[in-house]
Order: structure tokens, then sequence, then C-alpha cells
């Protein structure tokens, strides 16, 4: 059994091409099995390029990435099996009812037959849109969207689930419930890497946390740990605002 982190990140960098300036600079970070992991950072901090990264989406300029023992060079159809991924874009079909998208994207992953209704239903119920299931998302609420959103992210039970601002723009019950149902996929053993301009949430939720900015970590550690470290914060939140400033980002 090795102890080693599931998520393993050595000099990572990102230039996209026509930009002078990279997007993510030189990162190295280790993310341990089975905790709540969070990126945070102003915008165009470099939080998104990170996941969009780690999840295959984009190769690195620099750097090496390891996931669950694999490099992500080579083997990417193999890390694709064991990884979700919530984008913060709603990647559903919005003529399609919840239960067609979900069974599309359960296709996908390689589920069918009963074993992929039964997690439809399962997570229908679960989120509370049992009754609303075969409606199209274009009827939806935007935390209904967000729930059906993060379903078609988790049906085939991943091992390490990517999430980019799971709960931006929905109703307190929404996120409540959303936050709730990551504790228990957490509990029951995924690895969950979030980003999140919500440092009240983000305080609460995860068990470690980087700070990104200008594509740099400058601070990670237990929010607990970042908020005694810096005098005069009481809270994430005044621990992100005194290290990134309070200058606009746009």
């Amino acid at each position: 059994m090795t102890n080693d982190p599931i998520i393993k990140i050595n000099s990572l960098s990102k230039t996209f091409a026509g930009s002078s300036e990279p997007a993510v600079r030189g990162i190295s970070l280790d993310i341990e099995k089975e905790e709540i992991f969070g990126l945070l950072g102003p915008n165009g901090a470099g939080k998104t390029t990170m996941i969009s990264i780690l999840c295959g989406l984009y190769p690195p300029s620099h750097g090496k990435v390891t996931i669950d023992g694999m490099s992500l060079n080579g083997n990417l159809d193999k890390i694709k099996q064991i990884i979700g991924v919530v984008p913060q874009d709603i990647a559903l079909y919005q003529m399609l009812s919840a239960r067609e998208n979900l069974s599309f994207y359960g296709h996908m992953y390689g589920l069918s037959g009963k074993s992929l209704k039964d997690k439809i239903e399962l997570w229908l119920n679960n989120f509370g849109l049992t009754d609303a299931g075969n409606n199209r998302l274009s009827t939806y609420s935007g935390g209904m969207k967000r729930r059906v959103n993060l379903i078609a992210g988790i049906l085939h039970e991943p091992k390490i689930l990517f999430l980019d601002e799971p709960t931006v723009g929905v109703d307190v019950q929404s996120r409540n419930v959303i936050i709730d149902h990551l504790k228990e996929l957490n509990r029951a053993g995924t690895t969950v890497v979030y980003t999140s301009h919500h440092m009240d949430e983000a305080e609460s939720f995860c068990s470690r946390v980087a700070i990104i900015d200008n594509g740099k970590i400058i601070v990670e550690g237990s929010p607990q740990q970042l908020i005694a470290k810096n005098e005069g914060c009481t809270n994430l939140e005044a621990v992100f605002l005194h290290l990134t400033k309070r200058k606009l980002r746009d």
C-alpha cells in the first residue's frame, strides 16, 4: 500500500499561443488521497487553467503531472477513467431532459443497462430532481442545472473529482445540497479538487487550500493554519484579501 500523493505536480507551466505571459508559472504541488483540496485565487489567477491541465484538456508547456501513479503524458485514456469533471459552464444539452442527459454521459463513461438507470435515479432522488427528471433542461432553474451538471460528473464513481466553481450563481438551498453531497462522496473515498470564489464555503469545506495569484502559488495549508499565520485575519476571506490585495481583477 503506497502513501504517495494521488496528484503530484512538478514545475508546471502553461503559456497559451499568442500570449507573452504564462497562465501558470512553475507550480509544484502534492494533493493527498481523499482530501478536499481548494484552488483559490482572483479572476485570471490560473485556477481554471490548472484544472484543465489536470483533466487533460490542455497539455502543459513545461513540467510533469502524475495522477494516481500515472504520468499525465502517455496515460490520459487510463486517467480519464478514474476522474470526474464538473466544469464551470453547464455542460448539458438544453433540449434534452435530465434523465436523457445523464444517460448520455453515463454511456460515455461505459455505464449501461440497469446499473446506469439505478445510478441516475439514485442521484436524481438525492438532489431532489426525481419529479423534474423528464423535463427539458431549458426549463430548469440555475440551481437545478448545477445539480444535474454535478451528477453527470459523478455517475461513474470517480476516484478523483475536479470541480470548477460548482456552486456559482445558485441559491443557498442548492449550494448546501451540493456541498453536503460532495462531503459524502469525499467520506466514501473520493479525492476532491475544487475552485471557488466563495471563501466562507472553502473555509468550511476544504481540508487544505492553495491560494494562486498571477499563475503562482503564494501560500498553501489548511484554512485554520492560514488564518492563524496571518495576523489580524479572522477568516479565510480576510487572508485571501490580505495576500492578493484589494485591486479589482476583471
